[in-house]
């Protein structure tokens, strides 16, 4: 079965939209002093014991550096298609986290969400792309499924497919 060119060029929206989302995030938490996880961290509802452990006085400054740079890497891989199965699978569990710290169960973040919020939505979209092998439409995955260093490399071959 053959894509159509609405939807390649919607599977690229989509890819490109939810990288910047990513994308954006890291770069202002990576570039902003400032900026840390604690208040995220300690302001968790379900799994309290669990979240505010991260954000302890020895283990913040670890967290901080695997979140921020965890969105700008998941962001440049969405965005350039570059191993886009690798950056789709942590920004998938990365928006599942999220959704189970901001649980207050059966509530999502507040009484107008019940069981499912914005975090669900992107998961299942980044699935989504995964299943589509978003990289390979206008992304650089396809360029790099070509070299014969990763032809050669067999096991390789899953992270740019």
């Amino acid at each position: 079965m053959h894509d159509t060119t609405l939807q390649r060029s919607l599977t690229v929206f989509l890819r490109v939209a939810i990288g910047w989302t990513f994308l954006y995030a890291g770069v202002t938490q990576v570039f902003d002093p400032s900026w840390s996880a604690a208040g995220f961290l300690t302001h968790t509802k379900t799994f309290h014991f669990l979240f505010a452990g991260f954000a302890a006085p020895g283990v913040l400054p670890v967290t901080n550096v695997l979140v921020s740079w965890g969105h700008l890497l998941i962001g440049l891989s969405l965005v350039f298609g570059v191993l886009t199965r690798l950056g789709g699978t942590f920004g998938a569990l990365l928006m599942l986290v999220y959704w189970l710290a901001h649980m207050d169960f059966p509530y999502v973040d507040s009484p107008l969400n019940f069981l499912i919020d914005d975090h669900v939505v992107y998961a299942a979209a980044l699935v989504y792309l995964m299943t589509r092998h978003a990289g390979q439409i206008a992304g650089l995955d396809g360029w790099l499924g070509g070299l014969a260093f990763v032809r050669s490399h067999p096991a390789l071959r899953p992270l740019v497919a």
